[in-house]
């Protein structure tokens, strides 16, 4: 309390806040003591105090409200800055604690890795790999802070995805439509070239990705399409349904030979390598992904002989004339000896309808699921409406499939993380309130939004997010945390104030930064 007291001033000007009475509990602490330095108190450290014993589990996490509190914003990061966090204490023994009680070690925790440099090591950058092993090894560590450092030493931080590369190419390049192929009553397949007709850049199976064509209003619009194609192929295939504006667009305007805006395949929902059964389910469009990944399966598997890996294909679609790519994924199976293909029709129009695969007319069920016998230690690939995944998701998991190995796909927006704050009803996203910005257009793809900045109204791209009711992900609000790493598909911005560590390049983190430039954003 003392050391902030000084650093801020008794009146909180150090951090550009009002006047604040720096007594005892302002930090929201249960305990405050002499003595007992963040550089000094190791994780897993226990402590006598009266009656009571204690362990040290972790740092006190970076929170925005704390800067709320005392009307200072960039405390969280001051806190990191200066490592002087604060800790979190488990209680072991029970027992009466009153002020004034003696505090005393009563053992030491194992590597001796001090508060301070356990909060460096999560949000500060040049990390020390041996401190890491070091960091996972401490039994007291609490379970959130064990697994991300453990993300870290698996060499995925939150801000580059599952693949861990960069996109092939910054922002948007024309991309030459080939062919135009109907794949059913309602999916359109756009085959995409490069000008000079030379290979693409190879895409990961399950990658999707975002295309910008012009706006009824002359704002361009973005949308996002999962590739269908076979990853490796000299040219990429996105499939769409017509549904809105921009696929209907795509569907019935676009011809061979034209050209669209196309920025580089991403996304997290790709195959992992492996021998273990995989289950490729989907509903309706959502077949796009899964197809590239049963692409690659058939590969690696398939050839007829005897072996292989295991490999479940389940689809649901309305009837046949709207099921796309029956014949093509049919084909994939057969070539492989340990697939199994089941396909659902919910509403067929005429049951007898000749169909190029067996079909079963009912739906995908959690009770359905419960009599395939499908194998427990299965990975399971998910695409399809939001309800149809939940749905499945907790059929298989109830099943006995490992949460972990149940992966889903969702080109919506991601459900929010805004700590603190009570649930409210979800607005669809809209334009700012009041005058429209003169400033760079700055457009959420996933939300299918484009807003010019305004500086007069806002602060940061969260603040520009917020006004216009687009989902967002923050914690700290000041660049500690790295909750809202963003991706950027196009454009520049620049911070304010600077982050204590930058994120991956292709990313941003909006609760600190501005546009400095017209700016997509997948959010």
């Amino acid at each position: 309390m003392a050391y902030w007291r000084e650093q801020l001033g008794s009146d909180g000007s150090g951090a550009g806040g009002a006047a604040q009475d720096f007594g005892l509990g302002v930090f929201g602490e249960n305990f405050t003591v002499d003595g007992l330095p963040d550089d000094e108190v190791c994780i897993g450290d226990r402590y006598r105090i009266g009656q009571a014993e204690f362990e040290v589990t972790q740092p006190r996490v970076t929170c925005y409200r704390l800067g709320l509190r005392l009307d200072a914003p960039t405390l969280p990061a001051l806190l990191v800055e200066h490592g002087r966090p604060g800790f979190y204490l488990r209680v072991i023994t029970e027992g009466q604690v009153r002020a004034g009680d003696a505090i005393t070690r009563t053992r030491r925790g194992p590597h001796a890795l001090t508060v301070a440099r356990i909060d460096a090591l999560l949000y500060l950058p040049n990390r020390d790999r041996r401190l890491l092993e070091a960091a996972v090894d401490i039994p007291a560590l609490s379970p959130g802070w064990r697994q991300s450092f453990q993300d870290l030493l698996a060499g995925s931080t939150g801000t580059t995805g599952a693949t861990g590369a960069a996109p092939a190419w910054s922002g948007f390049r024309p991309l030459c439509v080939a062919a135009v192929v109907p794949e059913s009553s309602t999916i359109t397949s756009l085959h995409l070239a490069a000008p000079d007709q030379a290979a693409l850049p190879p895409a990961l199976p399950g990658q999707y990705l975002t295309v910008r064509v012009p706006g009824p209003d002359g704002v361009p619009a973005v949308r996002s399409y999962s590739l269908s194609s076979a990853p490796g192929s000299d040219r990429y295939r996105i499939s769409v349904k017509r549904e809105g504006a921009v696929s209907a667009f795509l569907s019935t305007r676009v011809r061979a030979g034209m050209s669209i805006e196309v920025a580089a395949p991403r996304g997290e929902f790709v195959l992992a390598p492996g021998t273990g059964p995989v289950l490729l389910i989907s509903a309706g469009v959502g077949v796009t992904p899964v197809l590239a990944m049963l692409h690659q399966l058939a590969a690696e598997h398939g050839g007829g002989g005897s072996g292989g890996r295991e490999v479940w294909w389940l689809h649901t679609a309305r009837d046949a004339a709207q099921q796309a790519f029956a014949r093509e994924a049919h084909a994939l199976l057969n070539g492989m000896p340990a697939a199994r293909e089941l396909v659902f029709h919910t509403a067929p129009a005429d049951p007898a309808e000749p169909s190029p695969v067996p079909v079963s007319h009912a739906r995908l069920t959690a009770r359905v699921l419960a009599e395939l016998g499908l194998p427990s230690g299965a990975s399971a690939y998910l695409c399809g409406p939001e309800r149809f995944m939940a749905d499945t998701t907790k059929a298989l998991v109830d099943l006995g499939l490992d949460a972990r190995r149940v992966h889903t796909e969702l080109f919506g927006t991601l459900a929010p993380v805004n700590p603190g704050m009570r649930p409210a009803a979800q607005v669809p996203p809209h334009p700012p309130a009041g005058e429209p910005g003169t400033g760079p257009l700055v457009t959420f793809a996933r939300s299918g939004l484009s807003a010019r900045w305004n500086p007069a109204t806002t602060t940061s791209l969260l603040e520009l997010a917020e006004a216009c009711d687009v989902p967002t992900r923050w914690s700290c609000r000041t660049g500690v945390c790295h909750t809202c790493v963003t991706e950027v598909l196009s454009g520049r911005s620049a911070y304010r104030p600077e982050p204590l560590e930058p994120p991956a390049t292709g990313t941003l983190l909006i609760c600190c930064s501005r546009p400095a430039s017209d700016l997509v954003l997948d959010l």
